[in-house]
């Protein structure tokens, strides 16, 4: 433009991740996740990896379990406790103010 002022830029990112400086994903970056996933694809045994392959992987995942402490096991085991002693005498309270009600209109 002659009267000084510039032409906005179109490859300029507008964005505010992009303004920040953060990273942003390429084409070439989902290409290569895509590619490595068919080769993952291709080298299984069909769906679920086969007979053989199961129980390794049970291995693998049971590894990355996250297992609560003693003391965490004993404070899950309480609220449980808690919980189901407080719907027990949830239901039994309901139970014999339904008897009540059902007793009182039948006799």
């Amino acid at each position: 433009m002659t009267d000084g002022t510039q032409k906005p830029d179109s490859a300029r990112p507008t964005g505010k991740r992009q303004l920040s400086g953060a990273s942003t994903i390429s084409t070439a970056s989902v290409e290569a996740k895509r590619a490595q996933q068919r080769r993952e694809e291709d080298s299984s045994e069909g769906p679920g990896g086969g007979v053989v392959s199961f129980l390794p992987e049970v291995v693998q995942e049971v590894r990355k379990v996250v297992w609560p402490t003693g003391r965490e096991m004993v404070t899950y085991t309480l609220v449980v406790f808690a919980f189901l002693i407080f719907l027990t005498a949830l239901v039994w309270g309901v139970d014999q103010l339904v008897t009540l009600g059902v007793d009182a209109v039948l006799t």
